[in-house]
């Protein structure tokens, strides 16, 4: 089938009799509480289940493979092929399911903050749970640019249609396949709505690069003298509470783009985490889930709809989606200049990673290449063995292109700015995981906090004898000898056995970065 023959079909399913084109949020609340797909919360947010899948599902994830972007993907686990027949009979399959709906839901948006360079998108939803999450996720259109909008990108989802592996070539009844010739993003068979998010990201980081930007999956803040700070970290290690500082103003949480102009929010909401939510430890998330929000999975008092956010009966993976508009101290439009710092955090169970660190350009392309943390599962068991985790670019599920390809368009940026760029570990300190402690977030906060006030840019540093980084001697507010991993360490044999099995994790996983220059592997990561 032709990119003409899609665009046909999708356009009679457009102009179809159950079309409900662009609702406001009243509008769509209303729908999904006519159609039962969720409860108003105590709060006056939706609150919607997911059903069996409560997150994504990666090995359902496809690329087509297509002439004119075989030879640019970055084939392999992530990034896994099908055909252009499979997906043009499942994209037919799917359209005629969506037009036996009584009702279908459409939104027309934009990703990316910065007019230049966003991408106009349209998302065709089954479920209007689902339209509302992606209203309150993207940028919203004015009066007039909705009237003026062409998308670029579509995104179909119909989570009832569940595909027949066998005939369909998917993995199971689920799939999420992404046609950049088609320029459509496919999903079926999952109810979870952060599929559609990341879809559009994984989009964003394929078309991006070829604009000279580089997309990247972080927070980012301004301060009030309007310097830059990028958070760069997997869960766990901290990067929402962070970057969340009553002294400086958020640009966006999740994913942002760096041009030649600085760095703009490629989303106009936030995903959050609910886990163990409350109001004294996160407000702004706390306070921003109310009318025209969407809780995922979270549970509720069967009377008086008061969310638990303590109960994981469902899932652990408990979502709040919810506009940037909901919080009041962000930057709008969702755009700032070029980033004076990054951070990189990392929560290293192995407690052998200094605290802070001050990274050179390669040390950072390595670090940035790597995307470490430590993984703790199954603590309520007893298991305190952590598992190292490397997630490519910390974001390693969401990278159509080479790894380097990115690192090096980071490095470009980091030298053509003279950006500061520091390694933050947010694990444990004294011991690993079990033995030692985790790091006050007094203590992060402080280096944090002097990283982006330029306190630690020009101060004396000492060399780690294992990873070969440059560690502060001083900084305001933390103990000296908490900056030296060893000197928190009682036994110092047991401190070099472990930092050294972590260094060997390093550059074994840096293996798999064949073409990654020379200078990058040797004087970014851990000495050999």
């Amino acid at each position: 089938m032709s990119s003409v023959s899609i665009s046909n079909k999708l356009l009679e399913l457009l102009n179809g009799h159950n079309i409900q084109m662009q609702l406001s949020v009243p509008q769509l609340v209303e729908k999904v509480l006519n159609r039962k797909e969720g409860v108003l919360t105590s709060s006056g947010a939706v609150r919607a289940e997911t059903g069996k899948y409560t997150g994504r599902s990666p090995k359902d994830k496809f690329i087509v493979d297509e002439p004119s972007t075989r030879d640019k993907i970055d084939w392999g686990s992530v990034n896994t092929p099908i055909s252009s027949e499979a997906f043009d009979r499942l994209y037919n399959k799917v359209i005629d399911h969506l037009k036996e709906k009584d009702e279908i839901f459409v939104f027309n948006g934009f990703a990316g903050a910065d007019s230049k360079s966003r991408m106009p998108i349209r998302v065709v939803n089954e479920y209007a749970w689902h339209n509302l999450f992606v209203h309150q996720l993207f940028i919203r259109p004015t009066e007039e640019e909705a009237r003026s909008h062409e998308a670029e990108f579509s995104v179909i989802s119909a989570p009832t249609f569940l595909a027949d592996p066998k005939v369909d070539g998917t993995n199971s009844e689920t799939f999420i396949i992404v046609s950049f010739e088609r320029r459509t993003v496919l999903i079926g068979g999952t109810e979870y709505a952060g599929e559609m998010k990341k879809s559009i990201f994984s989009v964003m980081n394929y078309m991006l690069p070829e604009k000279d930007i580089l997309p990247m999956h972080c927070s980012a803040n301004v301060g009030l003298e309007g310097d830059v700070a990028l958070f760069f970290g997997l869960s766990g290690t901290g990067k929402t509470t962070l970057s969340a500082d009553p002294n400086r103003r958020l640009i966006g949480d999740d994913e942002h783009g760096w041009s030649s102009n600085g760095v703009f929010n490629i989303e106009g909401g936030c995903y959050a985490k609910c886990i163990n939510l409350s109001e004294e430890k996160e407000p702004q998330i706390f306070n921003a889930i109310r009318f025209g929000s969407v809780l995922e999975n979270v549970m509720l008092d069967p009377k008086s709809r008061v969310a638990d956010y303590d109960d994981t009966t469902l899932t652990e993976n408990t979502r709040a989606a919810y506009p940037l508009q909901a919080i009041d101290n962000i930057v709008e439009p969702s755009i700032a200049g070029h980033p004076n710092t990054i951070i990189f955090l990392t929560a290293d169970a192995f407690g052998v990673l200094p605290p802070i660190s001050r990274l050179t350009k390669e040390q950072a392309m390595y670090h940035f290449l790597s995307g470490y943390t430590s993984k703790l599962a199954g603590t309520e068991r007893g298991i305190t063995s952590p598992q190292a985790t490397f997630s490519t670019c910390f974001g390693s599920p969401f990278l159509p292109l080479p790894a380097t390809k990115y690192a090096e368009m980071l490095g470009k940026k980091i030298s053509e700015h003279n950006v500061q760029v520091f390694l933050v570990n947010t694990g444990w300190t004294g011991g690993e995981y079990g033995v030692g402690s985790r790091m006050k977030l007094s203590y992060t906060r402080a280096m944090v906090q002097a990283a982006l006030e330029g306190e630690l840019t020009n101060v004396e540093t000492v060399k780690d004898d294992i990873f070969g980084l440059s560690v502060p001697i001083h900084v305001p507010g933390v103990p000296d000898d908490v900056l030296q991993p060893n000197k928190t360490w009682l036994d110092q044999e047991a401190y070099k056995k472990k930092a050294q099995e972590l260094s060997s994790k390093f550059q074994e996983n840096f293996k798999k970065f064949a073409n990654v220059k020379e200078e990058i592997a040797e004087l970014g990561g851990p000495l050999k």
